[in-house]
């Protein structure tokens, strides 16, 4: 049976046109995988399931052979953790994209949390619910959201432990998780004392964003108090994201909030970190770096 080239199994943008990674891998043939065996290990966001859904907890996620997963019902963040000799005191809560029918959760998840641990920031990957898989109960406006709201609470209130300074913990998305991400950057608050669950005491802005191919660009509406922004694309990528980026780096500019961008040359979409990248847009990762010392979030 003809098997779909690596590349398409992992591309978020067929995904954003509207076909379905998981539907093609099961025409492919391509059966579940196991688990993979040497990721640390995910913290749930929630004990007791995601509230209104936590009779959906136990139910297992949908490991593909591209590396890919979904069935997401009981969110989490995987910890990347610097040594705490290199670690600079930054954070950053990593968002997947998948079009919110899948998570292309290795290379623009694990391999960038490990990227990040690797230059003294620590990395914390979320698996987010789905709200365009097939027969999803999930909304991105409220339940990814929610998720990626909550993350960064989780995160701030594991700051002292974690070895993190909780003004210093920011957001990347990519594709379908720069939508999140940026969605984040727009609706958060600062917490509620009053709340029962110390996490929820915690606030959900992130210290910065970076969004990396982000989908659905048009629905970025920066405002004088948006944090920095971090912003990258493939200048081969789709119309709507890369031009679309471009005017979204304006809109961060005559909000006056500190913003970078970069388009790289013969590069489309969905590049992340993966090991086949080539120059220029296999140094994004440097540049980001870059941009978080200029901006003084890597003090140690």
């Amino acid at each position: 049976m003809r098997r779909v080239p690596l590349i398409c199994r992992l591309c978020a943008a067929c995904l954003a046109w509207g076909v379905s990674a998981v539907g093609a891998l099961a025409s492919a043939g391509e059966a579940p995988a196991a688990a993979p065996s040497q990721v640390p290990l995910a913290i749930p966001l929630w004990a007791n399931g995601a509230p209104g859904f936590e009779a959906k907890r136990d139910l297992p996620e949908i490991h593909l052979k591209s590396g890919a997963i979904a069935g997401v019902h009981n969110p989490s963040v995987t910890l990347f953790l610097p040594d705490r000799s290199a670690a600079t005191g930054a954070g950053v809560v990593i968002l997947p994209g998948g079009g919110h029918k899948m998570l292309a959760i290795e290379h623009e998840g694990y391999a960038v949390g490990r990227w990040m641990a690797a230059h003294g920031i620590a990395g914390f990957v979320l698996k987010y619910r789905l709200a365009k898989e097939d027969g999803s109960v999930y909304r991105v406006d409220v339940e990814a959201l929610h998720d990626a709201q909550r993350a960064i609470r989780l995160v701030r209130n594991r700051a002292v432990e974690w070895g993190l300074d909780p003004a210093r913990i920011g957001v990347i998305g990519f594709s379908a998780g720069g939508e999140l991400a940026a969605l984040v950057s727009m609706q958060n608050d600062a917490g509620n004392p009053a709340a029962a669950d110390p996490v929820d005491r915690q606030g959900c802005k992130p210290a910065f964003q970076a969004l990396i191919y982000p989908g659905q660009s048009q629905r970025i509406a920066p405002t004088q108090s948006s944090p920095p922004a971090f912003l990258a694309c493939g200048y081969n990528d789709r119309e709507d994201i890369s031009s679309g980026l471009a005017r979204v780096y304006l809109l961060f500019k005559q909000a006056h909030v500190p913003a970078e961008l970069h388009i790289y040359t013969g590069t489309g979409h969905g590049f992340g970190i993966n090991p086949i990248n080539k120059k220029p847009s296999a140094g994004w990762p440097d540049r980001f770096d870059d941009w978080l010392g200029e901006r003084g979030f890597l003090k140690k």
